[in-house]
C-alpha cells in the first residue's frame, strides 16, 4: 500500500486567502493530482494521454456518502477538476464512485484509520502520535522525503 495524503489546514487557509476555496474540494483536486502523478512515475499513465480516450485507464475513485447536497457538490467539483480546470490543465480519465458506510468498504476503512494521525502529525507536530510512526513508512518517499509527495500540507 502506498499512501498520498493530503491535509489542509482550514484554520489557517481561511486567514490566509480573502475568498478561500471549499478545503474539501482542495483535498480532491490535491488527490487527484497525486494519483495523476503516481501512475504516470508508474508507467501507467501517460502524460501525453490527457485523457483521450483508450489513452489512460479509468479510474474509479472511491468516496465515503455524506448526505445528498455534500455528495452532489462534491461530484460537481469532481468532474470539473477532472473536465481540466486542474494544476495541469489536462483531463482526467478518473471516475467517481460513491460507497455507503454500510458497504463496510476495506478501503474506506483503511482511509479512516491513516487520517487522524496523518491530520495530527501536521496539525500538531510536537504530540506523540505512535499512529503517524507506524503509517509513516507507507507515505510516498522521493529522495527519502515524504513531504509534497506522500503528505501534501496545504497553506
Amino acid at each position: 500500500m502506498t499512501i498520498h495524503a493530503q491535509v489542509v489546514d482550514k484554520v489557517k487557509h481561511k486567514a490566509r486567502y480573502t475568498y478561500p476555496v471549499n478545503p474539501y474540494h482542495l483535498g480532491l483536486e490535491f488527490g487527484l493530482e497525486c494519483v495523476r502523478g503516481f501512475l504516470q512515475q508508474n508507467g501507467e499513465w501517460t502524460a501525453a494521454g490527457g485523457g483521450q480516450v483508450g489513452a489512460d485507464p479509468i479510474v474509479h475513485v472511491i468516496v465515503e456518502k455524506r448526505g445528498k447536497n455534500e455528495d452532489d457538490d462534491l461530484e460537481l467539483e469532481f468532474r470539473r477538476i477532472c473536465d481540466g480546470s486542474n494544476y495541469k490543465g489536462e483531463k482526467l480519465d478518473f471516475e467517481i464512485v460513491f460507497a455507503d458506510k454500510k458497504s463496510n468498504s476495506a478501503g474506506l476503512q483503511l482511509a479512516d484509520l491513516v487520517a487522524r494521525p496523518l491530520g495530527l502529525s501536521v496539525l500538531r507536530p510536537g504530540q506523540l502520535n505512535r499512529a503517524f510512526e507506524a503509517v509513516k513508512p507507507k507515505l510516498l518517499q522521493k529522495n527519502g522525503r515524504i513531504e509534497g509527495w506522500g503528505l501534501k500540507c496545504f497553506p
